[in-house]
């Protein structure tokens, strides 16, 4: 609990996907852990991609390749810098 500040969720993950595994973490017991935030990175760039992403649950969509300013921005934008 608090370790981590955010999570980096690649999209497109073998077994369980970017988008399972956010509304895995949204439904733990701990408000704390559930309400991480999660930016969604992913070569998936088009707009049905990023409402996908914060349907289920993500904060903040990224595309892939990802570029350092747009990153920083994202990250910045989830922790309130």
């Amino acid at each position: 609990d608090g370790y981590y500040d955010l999570i980096l969720m690649d999209v497109m993950m073998p077994i369980m996907d970017g988008y399972h595994a956010t509304q895995e973490i949204r439904k733990l017991k701990n408000q704390k852990l559930a309400g991480i935030p999660i930016i969604a990175m992913t070569a998936n760039a088009f707009e049905e991609d990023r409402i996908k992403a914060l349907e289920r649950g993500m904060d903040v969509h990224v595309k892939k390749p990802l570029e350092k300013e747009m990153l920083l921005k994202a990250i910045d934008s989830v922790l309130g810098v």
